[in-house]
Parts: C-alpha cells; sequence; structure tokens
C-alpha cells in the first residue's frame, strides 16, 4: 500500500460525497484486515486498537513496523486509546522565532474524513526548517468540529522513539499526540502553539 493511501482514499471519499454537503458523506475508509473496533465509551467516541494505528503509522509514515510498533507502545501505555487521528503532512521554518503549516484529514469511527488545517508560531533556539508527514493521535476527541482551536505545547513533552519523534498538544481536555518523520525534527528547541482550522490560515498567530 502506498504510503500516501490515507490522505488520497480520504481526498476521494471527499469529493464524492461533496454535491451536495459541504463535508462528505460516504464512510471513511475501512480498517486494515484483522483490526476490530473497540467499543465505545458510554456517551463517547469509539476508540482505535493499538494494532490499528501501528499499522497506519508504519504504512503513512513509511518507516518500519517495529519504529512504529515501538512509539505506539509507548503512546497507548501513556494515554491508552485515541479516539481519533490525522494523517497529513507539514512544512516549518525558523530562525530563532519560526512557524509551522500543516494539512490533513481527521479520521473517527463511524464518521466521514474531515479536512483540517492548522498553523503556529514558535520560539527558541531553533534553526532551520523541516519538511514532514505528521501522523496525530487525538485523545478525548469525542466530537470532529472540537478540534478546531489552538493547541498549546506541552513543555517538556518531546521525545524520540525508534527514530520518530512525538510531543504534545493540550486543550481543555483533549489531549493531542504528533508523530512526526521528516527531514529535520527539531523537536524540544521551542515553544509555541497551533491552531487548528476549518481552511489555510497565510499568518500563524
Amino acid at each position: 500500500m502506498d504510503r500516501r493511501t490515507l490522505i488520497v482514499s480520504g481526498l476521494v471519499t471527499m469529493a464524492a460525497g461533496a454535491s451536495r454537503a459541504q463535508q462528505p458523506q460516504s464512510a471513511p475508509p475501512p480498517p486494515p484486515p484483522g483490526a476490530a473496533a473497540a467499543p465505545a465509551p458510554a456517551g463517547g467516541a469509539k476508540t482505535y486498537e493499538k494494532d490499528e494505528i501501528a499499522h497506519n503509522v508504519s504504512d503513512f509514515l513509511g518507516v518500519t513496523a517495529e519504529s512504529a510498533g515501538a512509539v505506539v507502545e509507548k503512546l497507548f501505555a501513556k494515554n491508552g486509546r485515541p479516539t481519533a487521528y490525522i494523517a497529513g503532512e507539514e512544512g516549518s521554518g525558523a530562525f530563532v522565532i519560526g512557524a509551522r503549516y500543516g494539512r490533513g484529514l481527521l479520521y473517527m469511527k463511524d464518521k466521514p474524513p474531515m479536512e483540517v488545517f492548522w498553523q503556529g508560531p514558535n520560539i527558541g533556539w531553533d534553526f532551520g526548517g523541516n519538511a514532514s508527514r505528521v501522523f496525530v493521535l487525538c485523545y478525548n476527541l469525542q466530537v470532529p468540529e472540537v478540534i478546531f482551536q489552538r493547541f498549546p505545547g506541552v513543555e517538556g513533552s518531546a521525545y524520540l522513539v525508534g527514530g520518530l519523534g512525538v510531543n504534545y498538544q493540550r486543550a481543555d481536555e483533549v489531549t493531542l499526540a504528533p508523530i512526526r518523520a521528516g527531514v529535520g525534527l527539531r523537536l524540544g528547541a521551542n515553544v509555541g502553539y497551533l491552531s487548528y482550522t476549518r481552511k489555510r490560515n497565510k499568518f500563524p498567530f
């Protein structure tokens, strides 16, 4: 499977259902063979299994199953099962003060994929640029539209596992855990926030 499948399949689904609604109405792509849907908490969104997320991380980011399994194991041990994930791409650059821009598709079980943009500033001992694929695990995200807000970075949360960079962002009761692979991870070198929006914003603030 091509590692761009998650985004491409979602865009095809969105285009097919866009004739009468702004958001696509067709079903999201099925999980990989053998992956079971976890039951939803009372009144909450369904969650994703560890093997299902590890498969998607490995496939989309183009990393080995061992690397994907190691980082997913750590995230599940710390946070439990995510209720959603975002598969996308981003670019960033900095010379002490910098910015990050990204675009992807938000996936939740029993809901169509939804296009999401994000942008935000950062400041710190940080120089250079990078282009990355990013796979964001979303915890306690019960309704897709709740993603559209500002998520500050959690200080001291950045780390590397199996060559993949992970950090945490948190707003209200929702926690995001972006997993990045690409040129120049630049983890822990800056502080800032990301705003998730329905449309691309030119300015990161």
